[in-house]
C-alpha cells in the first residue's frame, strides 16, 4: 500500500485526523519536517512553495477558484511529486484506492453519509474555534506549542532559530484568535505576558463565554453519545469519528484544557486517547443512526449550522455591495464584516469564502437524498433541517 508523507505539526487538528484515517486503512506515514533529513526537508518545503506560487496543490474532488484558499498546513503526498491538501478529501481518496482492504470512511447508506458528512464540517468549522480557544485561552499558561512547533522545524532552521520561531508562532496565533471567533473582554488578563494575552478587539463583543459554553456543551453531547456505542455512527470508526478526534484530539497537549477534558468528559477523554495509539480497528461494529445522536446533532446545529447560515447571508450581502476581499485578508483590513448570535451571545466575524462552500455543498447533499430520506431525518434527528439546508440563505 501506498506510503504517504503529511507536511504539517503535530498536535495540528487536521493533521491528527489525517494520522488517524491512515491509522485506520493501515497505511503507513511520516510526518515532515519532523522526520524528514535537513535536505529532503528544504527540498520538500520548496517544492511546496513552488506548487503553491503555481496553484497546482490539488483538492479531491477539485478546488473551488472562487471559494478555497491554500491553508498554511498540513498538506500531503504519496510520491513527493503530487501534493494534496484537505483531510475530508483524503478520506474520499482513500475510499477509491483500489487496494482498499477496510470498511469504507463515508458510509454507502446515503442517510448515514449525510450525517458523516454534517459531523465532519461542524467539526473542522466550528470545532476549530472551540479547540484553539481552549489552547490559547484555556491554556495560555501551560500550552508547548510553541517550542513543540519549533522542534518539529528544527531542521530546517538556522541556529538559534528554534527559540525565535517559538516565541514568534505563539505570539502569532494568539494574535488570531480574534479571526477564530476567540475575543477576550476588554483589560483580559490570562497570567502571561501582554504579548501571550488573547486580544480584545474594538467593536467587537467578547466571545469567551460563547465558547466555552459551547465546548461544555459539545463535551457533553460526546459522552452521552460514548456512553451508548464505540464510535458516533455505531460500530466502528468513520470520518465523523476522524474529525472530531483531529479536533478535540488537539488539545491532548494542552495541560489545563487535559484537566478540564479528563473532568467534564472521561470517556470522551478515553476514547480520544485511545485513537492517538491507532486503536480505531478494535471496533467492527454496524453502522446505525441512533437517538444518541440528538444532543450532538443539536448543538452542531445550533453553533455550526446557524453560523453557516449567517457566515452564508453575509457573504452574499457582501458580494452585491461590491466587495472583493474575504476570509483572514478581509478581517485584517476591517473588511467583509457582519455581526450575529449563536446560543444567545452576539459576535461579530468576517465572511468566509470556504465556509461559504462547506455550507452550498451540504445543502446539496440534503437536496440530493431521497424525500423519504430527509422526512425520517427530519423526524428521528434533525428538526427544521428541511428550513436550514433550503437553497436560499434567509434565516
Amino acid at each position: 500500500m501506498k506510503k504517504f508523507i503529511l507536511w504539517g505539526l503535530g498536535a495540528s487538528p487536521y493533521q491528527l485526523k489525517m494520522q488517524s484515517l491512515l491509522d485506520f486503512t493501515g497505511h503507513d506515514w511520516e510526518r515532515w519536517p519532523q522526520q524528514a533529513g535537513r535536505r529532503s526537508g528544504l527540498s520538500m518545503a520548496l517544492r511546496l512553495a513552488v506548487a503553491k506560487h503555481r496553484g497546482t496543490i490539488q483538492r479531491f474532488p477539485a478546488m473551488s477558484a472562487e471559494f478555497d484558499e491554500y491553508p498554511a498546513v498540513p498538506f500531503y503526498t504519496s510520491n513527493g511529486t503530487s501534493f494534496y491538501y484537505d483531510s475530508s478529501s483524503m478520506a474520499h481518496q482513500l475510499d477509491q484506492d483500489s487496494q482498499r482492504q477496510t470498511s469504507l470512511l463515508i458510509p454507502q447508506d446515503p442517510r448515514l453519509a449525510f450525517i458523516c458528512q454534517l459531523i465532519d464540517e461542524a467539526f473542522d468549522e466550528f470545532g476549530l474555534y472551540m479547540v484553539h480557544h481552549m489552547r490559547w485561552v484555556g491554556s495560555a499558561q501551560t500550552t508547548p506549542m510553541g517550542q513543540m512547533t519549533a522542534r518539529e522545524f528544527r531542521r530546517l532552521l538556522p541556529p538559534g532559530g528554534i527559540s525565535l520561531l517559538a516565541r514568534r508562532l505563539y505570539r502569532r496565533q494568539v494574535a488570531r484568535c480574534p479571526y477564530l471567533f476567540s475575543v477576550a473582554p476588554r483589560g483580559y488578563d490570562a497570567g502571561v505576558a501582554r504579548d501571550r494575552t488573547p486580544p480584545s478587539r474594538p467593536g467587537f463583543p467578547p466571545t469567551h463565554a460563547l465558547l466555552d459554553e459551547a465546548w461544555r456543551r459539545y463535551l457533553a453531547a460526546m459522552e452521552h453519545l460514548l456512553s451508548n456505542q464505540p464510535y458516533l455512527l455505531g460500530g466502528r470508526f468513520t470520518l465523523a469519528d476522524a474529525s472530531v478526534y483531529g479536533q478535540l484530539g488537539m488539545n491532548l497537549v494542552d495541560p489545563q484544557a487535559i484537566a478540564q477534558l479528563e473532568l467534564l468528559a472521561p470517556r470522551t477523554f478515553r476514547w480520544l486517547c485511545a485513537i492517538r495509539e491507532g486503536r480505531q480497528n478494535e471496533g467492527c461494529g454496524d453502522l446505525a443512526l441512533t437517538p444518541s445522536l440528538e444532543p450532538l446533532l443539536r448543538i452542531i446545529m445550533s453553533t455550526f449550522g446557524m453560523l453557516m447560515r449567517q457566515n452564508e447571508k453575509a457573504y452574499e450581502h457582501a458580494v452585491a455591495d461590491g466587495e472583493t476581499v474575504f476570509n483572514e485578508a478581509a478581517f485584517d483590513r476591517h473588511r467583509a464584516l457582519y455581526d450575529g448570535h449563536l446560543l444567545g451571545y452576539p459576535f461579530r466575524a468576517v465572511a468566509k469564502t470556504f465556509q461559504v462552500r462547506v455550507w452550498r455543498e451540504l445543502k446539496e447533499s440534503w437536496q440530493a437524498l431521497e424525500a423519504q430520506d430527509r422526512e425520517s431525518l427530519e423526524q428521528e434527528l434533525l428538526p427544521d433541517a428541511g428550513i436550514a439546508f433550503s437553497r436560499r440563505s434567509e434565516l
